[in-house]
């Protein structure tokens, strides 16, 4: 059974807003030279090196920053393997690129370290979508229900989770809680936690959160680029919308949609996530086509829409700025960060079980 949380906060103007303020930063990331570009690389490398930092960067960051990450023995992931790595790593700095809730778990597992991140402002859809006193409310109503909620939310929500999760393992953690016979909060994905509760059969309360980049996907757009790749392999993320997903050959987490790339005989791939991914598999399978699926766009034929405009915040400019003047810090209370740290040493401890 599955029930919708209501009432959901409406936020379009805070997002709306949030994606505004991207756009400005953006454009000042962008336009660089050539000579420039190269002159900002090796001079973040020699501040690396001075600040003992390391650089681990997500996925869908620029593949300026996922070369420079490689190059400097840092590291290109997903959100929780990025702050395991700055955990296991001996660099007493970690600047994160990504999303401000990345640069958070980073800091929540390892309080020891400094964490930087190339702007503060780097936002995301999810976490402005699940403010924590909205979400406290709501769970204070359903004091039965254990509370899981997604990677993609502030240290004050996951402060106040049982769980945290990843799209790579959601699956199996609602299934172990749903075989205990606990009945679940999800926050704040509504495609993911729905695809969830399809597949687990798990009672499940949802949280109507979405991520603006996969929901803009199209069911009826994505068939026809299909019917023009007949032999082509659909690859989705299930922040996507249920009729997106419905049409997948492989649904996945970032990590899981690499992997389908490099080892599906397939030679041709539709991708249904942020185009940021491109570049590890390009990497992972050099010989293969890959297709950005339909965004919403002028007549859902977007091939070029599908990309976060927070993750385009992270640029050469400036993450040399915060690495120059050791700017945009990440700093959390002591007591939300200890609580936050609970849930989510809850799922790597259960991960580490499933190995």
């Amino acid at each position: 059974m599955s029930a919708l949380a209501n009432p959901a906060p409406v936020l379009e103007k805070p997002i709306d807003d949030a994606i505004r303020r991207a756009d400005d930063v953006i454009l000042q990331q962008r336009n660089i030279s050539a000579d420039e570009k190269a002159e900002l690389t090796t001079r973040i490398k020699q501040l690396l090196k001075q600040r003992n930092a390391v650089l681990v960067a997500h996925y869908y960051t620029s593949a300026d920053l996922q070369i420079l990450a490689d190059e400097t023995g840092g590291f290109v992931s997903d959100s929780l393997d990025m702050a395991r790595f700055g955990t296991e790593h001996p660099a007493q700095t970690l600047v994160v690129a990504g999303v401000r809730f990345m640069g958070e778990t980073a800091k929540i597992l390892n309080p020891e370290k400094r964490i930087f991140m190339p702007d503060l402002n780097a936002e995301c859809s999810l976490d402005i979508g699940c403010p924590a006193d909205e979400f406290n409310a709501f769970c204070d109503q359903h004091p039965d229900r254990t509370v899981v909620v997604y990677a993609n939310t502030s240290a004050e929500v996951k402060a106040r989770a049982d769980w945290v999760v990843t799209s790579g393992i959601a699956l199996k953690v609602i299934q172990h809680l749903k075989d205990q016979g606990k009945k679940i909060i999800w926050a704040p994905d509504k495609h993911l936690g729905n695809y969830v509760q399809q597949q687990t059969g798990a009672d499940m309360l949802l949280w109507q959160g979405s991520c603006v980049i996969h929901d803009a996907f199209k069911a009826s757009a994505l068939k026809k680029l299909m019917q023009q790749h007949p032999d082509a392999a659909v690859l989705v993320h299930p922040e996507s919308p249920e009729d997106v997903i419905a049409l997948a050959d492989v649904v996945g987490s970032t990590t899981g949609l690499i992997k389908a790339v490099a080892t599906m005989p397939n030679q041709t791939f539709i991708v249904a996530t942020d185009n940021g991914i491109f570049h590890k598999m390009k990497l992972a399978a050099p010989d293969k086509t890959l297709l950005e699926a339909p965004n919403e766009g002028v007549g859902a034929t977007c091939i070029s829409c599908a990309h976060c405009p927070w993750m385009e915040m992270n640029g050469l400019k400036n993450l040399a700025q915060a690495l120059e003047n050791e700017t945009n810090e990440i700093l959390i209370e002591e007591n939300i960060r200890k609580k936050a740290y609970i849930p989510i040493k809850r799922l790597m401890d259960f991960a580490a079980t499933q190995t």
